[in-house]
C-alpha cells in the first residue's frame, strides 16, 4: 500500500529534505559548530559560521542521501526506515544520486571558498568514510561496523576546527576521539531497541550477532573509554576547571546509566541511555566552548 501511494505522488522539497536525514545531522552539525567556538576561544565570526553551517549540512546531507540510495533494499523491509523517500520510490535512485552528488560538490566548493581547502577536504573525508567504509563495506559484513565505520561521525569537529585555524592540531584530534568512542555507546543503545529490524534484513549489528548482554557489556566498556578520553585535554592544559566539573558530572551519569543497562537489560534503561547520550555529547562540547572562552 505504501509503495503504490508513494509511486502515485510526485516528490516535494520535503522529500529531498528528508533525504538528508536532518534529525541525524543535527547533533553532528552541532559538534562542528561548537568546535569552531572551541578553536576560536569565542565567536568565530558570522560569515565563517554561516559558511560552515551550510557547507557542513550539505556534506552530511550528501552522505546520508548516498546512504539511502545504497540501502534502499533493506530500508524497504525495516519498520523504522520503510517510509524513507528512496524506500517508497517517491524519489528514484537516479534522482537521489544526482541530488547527493550535487550537494557534495556544492559543499566542497563552498567550504573551500568560504573557509579553506583543509576544511573542504576533511568534510569530503567524512563523507567518503561514511559512504565507502561504513555503508558499502562494513555495515552488512561485520558486527564492528559502527566502531570503525562510525568514525565518519567524528570528522565534524575536525571540520569546525580547521575552518577557524586552517589546520588540525593535537587537541582537535582529541575532539575526534571523543566522538569516536562515544558513538558505540549511542548507536548500540539504539540497535538494542531495533535489533529485530536488523535481524530481519541480515545486518550483523552487535545485538544480533553477540546478543543483548554482550552489547550492554561493550556499551559499558566504551562508556569507560569515553570518560577517560574526555579528561585527557584537562591534563594537556587545553581545558580547565569549568570543563572538568562539567565533564565529571556528565561522565558520572553516563557511567551510571551504562552500568544500570548492563545490570538490568530493561528497555526503559536502553531508551534512557540512548536519549542521554545525545544530551551528553552536546553539553560536553558546550562546556568545552565555554571553558575556552573564559
Amino acid at each position: 500500500m505504501v509503495m503504490s501511494v508513494a509511486n502515485s505522488e510526485r516528490a516535494t522539497w520535503r522529500d529531498y529534505w528528508l533525504l538528508t536525514k536532518p534529525r541525524v545531522i543535527s547533533l553532528l552539525l552541532f559538534t562542528t559548530l561548537m568546535a569552531m567556538f572551541i578553536a576560536a576561544r569565542g565567536w568565530p565570526g558570522l560569515g565563517l559560521f554561516l559558511v560552515v553551517l551550510v557547507g557542513g549540512y550539505m556534506a552530511a546531507g550528501a552522505a546520508n542521501a548516498f546512504n539511502m540510495v545504497i540501502d534502499r533494499d533493506i530500508d524497504r523491509r525495516m519498520k523504522r526506515t520503510a517510509l524513507r523517500p528512496t524506500a517508497t520510490d517517491r524519489i528514484g535512485t537516479r534522482e537521489a544520486a544526482l541530488f547527493a552528488t550535487t550537494l557534495m560538490v556544492l559543499s566542497f566548493l563552498l567550504l573551500w571558498w568560504g573557509a579553506n581547502l583543509t576544511t573542504a577536504l576533511l568534510a569530503m573525508a567524512g563523507l567518503g568514510w561514511y559512504v565507502l567504509i561504513y555503508t558499502l563495506y562494513m555495515k552488512r559484513r561485520f558486527w564492528s561496523n559502527i566502531v570503525i565505520g562510525g568514525a565518519a561521525g567524528a570528522f565534524p569537529p575536525l571540520v569546525g576546527w580547521a575552518a577557524v585555524t586552517g589546520e588540525v592540531s593535537l587537541f582537535a584530534w582529541y575532539l575526534f576521539l571523543i566522538v569516536f568512542f562515544w558513538t558505540p555507546v549511542h548507536f548500540w543503545a539504539l540497535s538494542l531497541m531495533i535489533k529485530d529490524d536488523y535481524a530481519a534484513v541480515g545486518v550483523p549489528m552487535l545485538p544480533v550477532v553477540r546478543g543483548e548482554r554482550e552489547t550492554a557489556y561493550q556499551i559499558w566498556l566504551y562508556a569507560i573509554l569515553t570518560t577517560v578520553i574526555t579528561l585527557i585535554p584537562v591534563l594537556m592544559g587545553e581545558l580547565r576547571g569549568f570543563y572538568l566539573a562539567a565533564a565529571l558530572g556528565l561522565n558520572t551519569l553516563l557511567l551510571i546509566r551504562s552500568l544500570r543497562l548492563y545490570q538490568t537489560l530493561e528497555r526503559s534503561w536502553t531508551l534512557s541511555l540512548y536519549k542521554y547520550s545525545m544530551l551528553y555529547l552536546a553539553l560536553l562540547f558546550v562546556a568545552m566552548a565555554i571553558d575556552r572562552a573564559l
